[in-house]
């Protein structure tokens, strides 16, 4: 009777270390690897309005789990459309290898403050629909270069491109009621791009009517004071010039809360022909004193103190915007 006692505790203890094993087998249980790589083959179609552009790309993926099935369940979260036109799966050796070339429409957020002379970051990432982080994690695979550097994309330099992996956190459960709080992780894999715009040549398109008209109101104070009312007449003029010129560039760029170098280099060419308007405003009044030799030399002072406050401040914001 006591060697059947002695027995049954030892099953027990036995049982109980199992029970102990498996779960601590359970907690330690890693998440599978899935090795990711990319080509970026093009970027094209950028749409600086409506906030997209299409990237055409290679990607590979390498792992064990046949439940991943990366051809359903590949999720790119920041498209607006994704194109798979082609695909091919080798599942030898235990292993799934995974290759395929997407073309997506992208949705991203522009950085307009410096406008044309901006940097723009690109960003591509994927993760599995079905699997969160506790059952996939990715590894990036870094080896070869990670864009084809004979393409150019017109008007732009590359400047960088990263490859990296991270953790996504969703405050929601997906309507999942087993789950304790609304919050759920998955693994990303994550390619950002930085280019930056070759803007020299766009910037003067842009610019080149403001400054002109500028240079009209400009020229108003080496008009004989004699024709005062040409003068009002051209300033006017070129004040209305700047709003059309500025409303022209405001149509190509998306909605901003900010204060542009578009707006502040507009805005202070506004206020300069303003300052015209004013100076000549005051050189009619000493005129109607009859005081013309002061009238002359405010003119030309006038001409000499806009005209470099002006080229200065201008240069200044370009330099400041360009340093960025």
């Amino acid at each position: 009777m006591h060697m059947h006692l002695v027995k049954r505790l030892l099953l027990a203890v036995i049982f109980i270390a199992i029970l102990f094993a498996d779960k601590a087998n359970a907690q330690t249980e890693k998440p599978d690897t899935v090795r990711a790589g990319v080509y970026v083959t093009s970027i094209h179609d950028i749409n600086f309005k409506d906030k997209e552009y299409t990237v055409s790309l290679w990607l590979w993926l390498k792992y064990k789990n046949k439940k991943f099935d990366f051809l359903h369940n590949l999720e790119v979260p920041l498209a607006k459309t994704v194109t798979q036109s082609y695909s091919t799966v080798d599942s030898s050796d235990n292993k799934i290898y995974i290759l395929m070339k997407l073309q997506c429409v992208m949705k991203d957020s522009w950085a307009i403050d410096n406008f044309p002379f901006d940097k723009q970051k690109l960003r591509f990432s994927i993760e599995n629909s079905q699997f969160d982080s506790k059952a996939l994690v990715f590894a990036a695979d870094t080896l070869g270069k990670a864009f084809d550097p004979r393409f150019t994309l017109r008007g732009w330099d590359i400047d960088s491109l990263n490859i990296s992996t991270g953790i996504k956190k969703y405050e929601t459960a997906f309507g999942d009621d087993s789950m304790p709080k609304p919050h759920t992780e998955y693994s990303n894999f994550k390619v950002r791009l930085t280019i930056a715009r070759d803007a020299m040549g766009l910037f003067w398109k842009m610019f080149l009517g403001m400054y002109v008209a500028f240079l009209i109101a400009y020229m108003c104070f080496y008009i004989h004071t004699d024709s005062i009312d040409s003068r009002f007449g051209l300033s006017v003029g070129a004040l209305f010039a700047v709003i059309g010129n500025k409303y022209i560039v405001d149509s190509a760029l998306p909605e901003s809360t900010t204060f542009t170098l578009v707006e502040t280099l507009h805005g202070l060419t506004l206020l300069f022909i303003l300052s015209v308007i004013i100076g000549t405003s005051y050189s009619l009044k000493l005129i109607k004193r009859n005081e013309l030799e002061k009238a002359k030399k405010f003119d030309f002072v006038a001409a000499q103190v806009l005209l470099v406050t002006y080229v200065v401040l201008n240069a200044w914001f370009i330099f400041e915007a360009t340093r960025v």
